[in-house]
């Protein structure tokens, strides 16, 4: 990995989700410069109220993300080709690494129909890629680290 990618501010944030009947419903994680961890995942089916939970990541675990983003080479892509956000929701995957800072913006992939059937499935392949060895990297942890419960806030 060069010296730039592995060094200086790193930041990822991952949003999915949509409003309808249930209200703003979506799961938000987000890797921050200090190494936390943030989960929120927010459903009012059957009055669920708000998950939240953040930990905090050893260096080894960010310089492991920032490795995979690297490697992904996801920060050459662009959201021009990629469906806009609908009714049926959006999705938001933002970094910064170094002295790069993208921000892409998509529909909800439902399936790997919807990505083979885009105007760009290679690049949008790796949203669903990156965004679920995230996701997965939460499974993980919440097994092997108590997170902390933080207080259910109300919808704004």
């Amino acid at each position: 990995m060069a010296a730039e990618e592995d060094s200086g501010e790193f930041y990822l944030r991952y949003y999915v989700g949509h409003k309808g009947k249930f209200g703003h419903e979506f799961l938000e994680f987000e890797f921050r410069p200090d190494g936390k961890l943030r989960y929120a995942n927010n459903s009012n089916y059957k009055n669920d109220t708000m998950i939240r939970k953040e930990v905090f990541l050893t260096p080894a675990v960010l310089k492991e993300c920032r490795r995979i983003i690297a490697e992904s080479e996801i920060m050459k892509e662009d959201d021009n080709n990629w469906p806009e956000p609908d009714r049926v929701g959006r999705q938001e995957l933002e970094i910064v690494m170094g002295n790069e800072h993208i921000s892409f913006t998509t529909s909800k992939i439902g399936s790997l129909v919807d990505v083979q059937s885009s105007k760009d499935p290679e690049g949008l392949i790796l949203i669903a890629i990156l965004c679920g060895a995230g996701f997965e990297v939460l499974c993980i942890l919440s097994y092997l680290t108590p997170l902390q419960d933080q207080a259910y806030l109300k919808n704004e």
